[in-house]
This record gives structure tokens, sequence and C-alpha cells, in this order.
């Protein structure tokens, strides 16, 4: 999920986004080996995912749907919906914030590499999933102990076992309102998990400072969890599976906000750092983070949080904002929770 400072909050209320739409690699903004897949009328790719047969990426965007890059010939093509009863005249193509509890906000997106399944984190319909032929997805969250889930956001699935661990980023703030929940300093963020054997979902911790991305590691033994007005990643040790209320531990400070968690093959992490250039008010300096210089837009960790590469967006328009960086077939995928395009480049 997207987020400001104030003063960038301000740039994107006057800042018009027109990126140049691209078909093949290009330098552009200084950025080498680069290219968009340009979305049809919507925008918001926040999350993106690669099914079973390595088919992708599949993005959630603003409108509510989840659509399906088939390549350069086919372009988009729909691949499922998360807000019941949703009413296409309406909905179709809509980029207006006050639309999404109607048409829903997919954020969070992962299959499940076994059943083949979607999991999704819809910001207003909870946790959902869909089956490999898509279609509408189904509820298989929508509270925990007695409060509704307010800000679903992102995920991650253990495959030996089918659990999904995922985050409500807020207990009083939806995400068209993310802003009020930064500016607020909002505590109230909580780590989930579901069984879908069982069906049960378990509050692992609450107290957050808006949680948003995740990940597990290569062994599933931990997972790292974005909590992004800190600017921080905190890991959360999962040995002791009986235990259902587990402590986090500091794994990165980063110098700006931090959004989703994605692990590659060789059990790297990549970090999304979205927008809010320069000095950050109140928080964690640039300029004094060793590893970080220029104009940070991601950075991959080793499972034992040293840091293996950073990308620089140069200070141009073609990442400004980068919400996700997953590691697919030799290429980075970034995806952005305004921008109308997904970005490609050479990993």
């Amino acid at each position: 999920m997207k987020m400001l400072s104030s003063s960038s909050f301000l740039f994107f209320v006057f800042f018009v986004i027109c990126p140049t739409v691209l078909s093949s690699y290009h330098n552009i903004d200084g950025l080498e080996n680069y290219h968009q897949l340009p979305l049809p009328g919507v925008a918001g790719p926040e999350s993106l995912a690669f099914d079973c047969n390595g088919k992708g990426p599949y993005a959630g965007v603003s409108d509510g749907r989840i659509l399906l890059w088939q390549g350069p010939q086919l372009g988009w093509t729909e691949f499922a919906t998360t807000a019941p009863n949703r009413p296409r005249k309406l909905c179709d193509g809509s980029t207006n914030t006050n639309l999404e509890p109607t048409c829903g906000r997919p954020l969070g997106l992962k299959f499940n590499p076994i059943t083949c399944d979607l999991y999704i984190a819809d910001a207003y319909f909870g946790l959902m999933a869909v089956g490999p032929s898509g279609g509408p997805a189904q509820q298989l969250v929508s509270s925990a102990d007695g409060i509704p889930l307010r800000f679903t956001n992102a995920l991650d699935i253990d495959p030996g076992t089918g659990i999904v661990y995922f985050t409500d980023t807020s207990i009083f703030f939806q995400r068209r309102q993310y802003f009020m929940a930064i500016v607020g300093g909002d505590k109230t963020g909580r780590l989930l998990k579901y069984d879908p054997k069982s069906k049960q979902v378990t509050v692992l911790y609450r107290g957050l400072a808006f949680p948003n991305g995740v990940a597990l590691s290569k062994d599933y033994s931990f997972l790292l969890l974005a909590e992004s007005t800190p600017l921080r990643i905190l890991r959360f040790r999962l040995q002791d599976e009986t235990a259902n209320y587990i402590t986090p531990e500091l794994f990165a400070q980063l110098p700006r906000f931090p959004d989703n968690i994605r692990r590659n093959e060789n059990g790297e992490f990549w970090v999304a750092m979205n927008t809010a250039r320069g000095r950050i008010q109140g928080k964690q300096s640039v300029s004094t983070i060793p590893w970080c210089t220029g104009d940070p837009v991601g950075v991959k960790f080793d499972e034992w949080g040293n840091v293996v590469r950073v990308i620089d967006g140069n200070g141009g328009n073609a990442l400004v904002s980068v919400s996700e960086i997953q590691e697919h077939a030799a290429n980075l995928y970034m995806g952005s929770s305004v921008q109308p395009y997904v970005s490609v480049m050479k990993a």
C-alpha cells in the first residue's frame, strides 16, 4: 500500500502522471534495460503474481479486477474480481478511490504452488481466494477476534501447511484513508494467519504501525513484515508452531516507507520502498544509512539482513512509486499503487 510524507502527498495532488508507454527495452530516466507493460485504462498494480505454470504477471488494479498479462499481442485480460455483485458499468475502468468499497481493491496476491489457487488480500473484502480458472473470488476471512478486517493488505503462503500469513493495516482506517492513519500515528495494525484446513484465523501480533508487506523465508522458519510508518522491517520467528503469539525483532531500518516484500528463489528478499524522496521529517534520514545513497526505490536483502543490491530510481518519474519488486525469469517486475503500468527490468 502506497504512503507519502506530507510534502510528497501535496506533490501527488498537483502532479499529473503521464508516463511514456513503452513496448520494448529502453533506457528511461537513466534506467537500463527497462520497459513498461501499460494497463488498459486502469492504474495501481499494487501487487503481482505468477501462477503454477509461470504465467503472468497477474496484477490487482484500481477497479477491483485482477488482470493477467498474456504477452504483447493479447495484452491484459480479466482473470478475477473480488467484490460480490460488482456493478461492471460503474466499476470497470475506475480509478476513483471512493468506489473501492463497492468495486473492491485487491492488494496482496499470491498463488499457492500446490493447489494453484490464487489468494488475495482485498483492502475492503478481506482474505479471499479464487481457483486456477479465475472468476469471482470467495471470501475466506472478514474478521478476527470479533474485529472486522478494515484494511487487508499483504499476504504470503506456506505451501507445506497451506497456512496464509497476512496483514490488516488498521482496525479504524480503510485504504482510501491511509494518509490519516499515517499522520495520526495509528498503531492498531495486526499480523494474522489463516489455516485453510481448520478455517480458523489467528491474530499473531497486535499494535503495529501500518503493517504492510509480508514474506516467508525459504525454509519457512521466519517471516518478514514491513512496518511502514517506523520505516522498518521486522522478523517474526515461527519455529514454535504451538505459539499463537510471537515477538518480533528488528531486521532492517530503511530510509523510506517499505511496502511489499517478495522472496526470490535464492531466499533473498526484495523490499519495495515507496516515494518520499529526500529527507523524511521526523524519521530516519537517507544520509544516516550507510548503504543508502542516491534515490533508492528498492533493496534486496539476504536472509541475515545484509544488503545485496539497491535499485536507484535516478530521480525520474518511471519509478516514482514502487509498491513491489518481484524477481521472475531473469526479470524484475515492479508494481505501483498509482501508476498505469507495470515496470520491468532485467534482473
